[in-house]
């Protein structure tokens, strides 16, 4: 049995580590809501945009004129997947249901005989992926000292994939991210963005003419709806990972009270024993006088 100094430290160390736990769950509480604040202001735009692009493209189809973007190369030999991820851990299961998503997808595609490429975001996806698919990478987006994400950050990001898209280095892009429900639910989602998929919705029967041609206006659009919905997923993931943490220091902070409340136990069974245990002998003693 460990001696009541060794208890006393570890009861000491454990009500320190809560103290720790129960202010990082705090930020993230603060945190969370800014972030909540802003994924949601989000996606109103987001729908609607894609609302707009999805009629147009509907009424190009299959046309021989439509932007590469929206058609593809013909082809889904080489797909490019982006991992979104988080740059710091203490989160829960945020970031390995991500990787787990897009290690399916990885395995799945190779299955397949796909070429597959990683571009990850965020420090955490790319360690853990690294272990097993380091020779797939080409390019890595470092976001440690982004304090607050803004739209120029996606806009760098969907850059990157669009400069590759137009070298012809893939011919599927995909974005992994968490898609923020609660506190205690984030979504792990695989979101296709190029070629460009949009679910069907129910549009007005009301006939426009557009100014200049449905063509152009979607070539225009299209790399202006790919920035969006990098934001978008940047923005989603932002509140997932303040909820998930937020969730995972609150687990902590209760797991480390429990612990105390055990120890403190041992310890008072513990003294409770040696004091017994001195009675007995300083008895013993006098009596054998």
């Amino acid at each position: 049995m460990p001696s009541l100094k060794a208890l006393k430290n570890r009861i000491v160390s454990v009500k320190n580590t809560r103290k720790i736990t129960k202010a990082m769950q705090m930020v993230a509480a603060a945190k969370l809501r800014r972030a909540q604040d802003s994924a949601e202001a989000a996606r109103p735009y987001a729908e609607r945009m894609m609302a707009v692009m999805s009629g147009l493209a509907a009424s190009v189809g299959g046309s021989s004129t439509a932007p590469k973007l929206l058609s593809g190369t013909g082809n889904d030999k080489v797909h490019l997947l982006v991992v979104m991820t988080s740059e710091r851990g203490l989160c829960g299961g945020f970031n390995s249901t991500i990787v787990r998503l897009a290690r399916g997808k990885i395995r799945a595609l190779l299955a397949e005989g796909k070429t597959v490429k990683i571009l990850t975001v965020g420090k955490k996806g790319r360690e853990q992926l690294k272990r097993d698919f380091s020779t797939l990478f080409v390019g890595h987006v470092d976001m440690t000292e982004v304090k607050r994400v803004g739209y120029a950050d996606a806009q760098g990001i969907a850059r990157d994939i669009l400069a590759r898209f137009d070298a012809g280095e893939f011919d599927v892009a995909t974005l992994f991210f968490n898609r923020f429900q609660s506190v205690i639910s984030q979504v792990p989602t695989a979101q296709q963005i190029i070629p460009a998929i949009f679910e069907q919705v129910e549009t007005e029967s009301t006939l426009y003419d557009y100014e200049p041609s449905e063509e152009a206006i979607l070539a225009d659009l299209l790399p202006r709806g790919i920035a969006t919905q990098v934001f978008t997923a940047l923005l989603e993931n932002g509140a997932s990972e303040q909820g998930a943490r937020m969730s995972a220091m609150d687990n902590a902070t209760r797991n480390a009270g429990d612990m105390i409340d055990r120890l403190t136990i041992v310890y008072n069974r513990s003294r409770q024993a040696a004091i017994t245990k001195e009675l007995i002998e300083i008895i013993s003693g006098a009596e054998a006088l």
